[in-house]
């Protein structure tokens, strides 16, 4: 019963893909034509007192279903969280997300989870069945072998990596795309306003990057040393908020250098918003989804923190050196070596005198 359901949910994905109209939500409550949705990116509520007709499919985004509404049909919500307090006429699936089922809810059909969890208050009520396909507990073994004979060592304990088994890869991946969406919009519009500021700033980051690097550990370390002592801790909430954002006009900066060189490597000659909105993206999808491993593999964490610290080391010292872009960066001279004078040729001696006449 289980596999044939689950089969039947697998083929309602792809027709779902296929035949519902796409698009964002535009009211919240019912839906009268019974034409069911595909929503991406959005959340949606049914209202008390009203009722949803048709299947819903939301991606990335949150369903909650109040107290006496209704979703007559099926509800698959991927990336995201359902959360009932009303009636479901259908199966209720969630991918990589939570079912939250309040006192009052009611689903006729099935409740399947796939890399996710089911919150069942008590007086929730589930007709159909209830199949937890959760993130399987994988038990390595501790490296130690048994000897074979009395007079055998034993083999030497071996550690095993830690896995996270429960990473949800949509998830990291929407947040990582929409965090580098939202920077790059910001890095747009700082090339409108600020085009001048962010050359100065990116010619820091290229020019000294040493410098700049040891200027912004040097600024961290001043906010941990002040944020120790009590007298000086409650500024140091107050320093945050600067920080914070020279950091982000750092990175800005960093991004409209990567855009430029990228616009030449390619021979093309685009306005500066494009370079520094496609070099900003870039780079803060790069260095998010390598900050983001940390949740996969946690026994790396050394490694995939490296570059960001950098990177975030480099944006603030770069700031910091120009006081925003206020000023350029001072390059030091390339001395030019000048070879000593030559030594004056010694004087030629006098040749014989001609016969006289």
């Amino acid at each position: 019963m289980k596999n044939t359901m689950l089969k039947l949910i697998t083929l309602f994905f792809l027709l779902a893909l296929l035949v519902m109209p796409t698009g964002a939500v535009h009211a919240q409550g019912p839906n009268p034509d019974g034409n069911g949705q595909v929503i991406f990116g959005s959340n949606y509520t049914v209202a008390s007192g009203d009722t949803f007709h048709g299947d819903l499919v939301v991606f990335g985004g949150n369903v909650t279903i109040e107290e006496n509404a209704e979703l007559d049909g099926n509800l698959v919500v991927i990336g995201g969280t359902i959360k009932s307090d009303g009636k479901t006429q259908g199966d209720v699936v969630v991918v990589g997300g939570q079912v939250s089922l309040e006192d009052a809810a009611l689903v006729t059909g099935d409740v399947v989870t796939i890399g996710g969890q089911l919150d069942r208050a008590e007086g929730a009520q589930i007709q159909g069945e209830v199949v937890n396909n959760a993130a399987p507990h994988i038990v390595f073994p501790d490296g130690r072998i048994p000897p074979t004979t009395p007079d055998s060592p034993d083999v030497p304990y071996v550690p095993t990596p830690e896995i996270n088994v429960s990473y949800n890869p949509f998830g990291e991946f929407v947040r990582v795309f929409g965090s580098a969406l939202l920077v790059a919009f910001l890095g747009v519009l700082g090339a409108l306003f600020f085009q001048t500021h962010l050359s100065r700033v990116s010619q820091a980051v290229v020019t000294q990057p040493l410098m700049t690097t040891s200027t912004g550990l040097l600024t961290i370390v001043v906010l941990i040393v002040a944020a120790l002592t009590l007298i000086l801790l409650p500024l140091v909430g107050l320093a945050l908020i600067p920080l914070g954002f020279a950091w982000l006009f750092g990175v800005i900066s960093m991004g409209q250098e990567i855009g430029e060189r990228f616009a030449r490597a390619i021979r093309q000659d685009w306005q500066p918003v494009i370079t520094t909105g496609l070099g900003t993206f870039v780079l803060v999808f790069i260095v998010a989804s390598i900050q983001s491993l940390n949740h996969l593999l946690p026994f790396m964490a050394c490694v995939t923190w490296v570059l960001p610290a950098l990177v975030g080391l480099l944006a603030i010292g770069a700031v910091v050196i120009t006081r925003f872009g206020t000023r350029p960066v001072q390059v030091p001279a390339l001395a030019v070596y000048n070879p000593p004078p030559a030594p004056p040729a010694p004087p030629a001696e006098p040749g014989p005198l001609p016969p006289a006449a």
